[in-house]
């Protein structure tokens, strides 16, 4: 799959099995690829490697908060949030995702 944004995309995963939604990026070294977890709005960075980046959106699909560089051994929770993208460190900056911004999940 893909999230495209501004004709930009990226490749992704889609949380759709307990397995993915559980395990996320954890314990993943040198990341290149974002997950997204549908129907969720909090996530933990317990065990994981590397600081990610996080995109929590609305219903629509549009960018409610950014977190970039979150850190390990933390929870984030929005209630306002319906989805949420993990993304590899530096993503946020490199593809300027905005607060707002319409983001596609594309096959």
């Amino acid at each position: 799959m893909k999230l495209v944004i501004k004709d930009k995309k990226i490749n992704i995963l889609y949380a759709n099995s307990f397995k993915l939604r559980f395990f996320g990026l954890m314990g993943k070294k040198k990341i290149t690829y974002g997950i997204f977890f549908p129907n969720c709005n909090s996530i933990h960075t317990f065990f994981m490697k590397d600081e990610i980046d996080i995109i929590m959106l609305n219903k629509n699909n549009q960018i409610l908060y950014l977190y970039e560089n979150f850190k390990k051994n933390h929870i984030l929770y929005k209630k306002e949030a319906k989805h949420i993208i993990e993304l590899p460190k530096g993503f946020i900056k490199k593809y300027k995702f905005k607060i707002n911004d319409y983001i596609k999940i594309v096959n």
